[in-house]
């Protein structure tokens, strides 16, 4: 007599079950791409690089003043001065002739803080250089006195660097106040508002 053996089934998922993983799957891809923002990721590193070239040209303008007991702007070195170190130097662009990267308006030279060593040559190629949209530049300025401070200014792009500056009311406009620090601009009070035309900065020193 043979006995009947019962009808075997592979083990596997269903298509309801099959949907599921896949759709939790993609809510999960969905919330670490949010997590992670390549966007903001990106804005973030230019914001740094901006601050980190800032904080060199600024450095740069002092040695040379350490050197030659005058500023690039004012044409002069040392004894041959005829102008005042007291002097304020407006914001300007940091391809602008006076600040010393560059000379010549389209900036294909080098400048005499790049030809006295005191920056890399690489900086004259740098984008705040060519750029012609003011929130792709580097301003650059100093107060009034020989003791006031050197300023480098940009407009930053990512959403955590305008809301820190927001927070601890470091926003600034391309002008100095009484006491040779640029001044505060209340004009942008979140990060979505327009920075660019609305003229608000982060500075260094802040």
């Amino acid at each position: 007599m043979k006995t009947l053996l019962a009808p075997s089934f592979k083990k596997g998922f269903t298509l309801v079950e099959l949907l599921i993983v896949i759709g939790l799957l993609g809510a999960i891809a969905l919330i670490v791409i949010a997590a992670i923002n390549p966007i903001e990721q990106a804005n973030r590193a230019r914001d740094a690089r901006f601050r980190a070239d800032g904080g060199q040209i600024i450095s740069a303008v002092e040695r040379y003043f350490a050197s030659h007991s005058s500023f690039p702007w004012e044409g002069c070195a040392g004894s041959s001065c005829t102008t005042s170190s007291e002097a304020a130097f407006g914001f300007v662009s940091a391809s602008d002739d006076g600040v010393g990267l560059c000379s010549g308006s389209s900036c294909a030279t080098a400048g005499i803080l790049v030809t006295g060593d005191e920056l890399k040559s690489e900086f004259i190629a740098r984008d705040f250089i060519k750029a012609t949209a003011v929130d792709k530049k580097i301003f650059v300025g100093k107060g009034q006195g020989s003791s006031s401070s050197m300023y480098a200014c940009y407009i930053p792009l990512s959403k955590a660097t305008r809301d820190t500056a927001i927070t601890n009311v470091k926003i600034r406009s391309l002008s100095f106040d009484a006491n040779g620090v640029p001044s505060v601009n209340s004009a942008c009070t979140t990060a979505n508002d327009n920075w660019g035309q609305n003229g608000c900065y982060v500075c260094i020193p802040e």
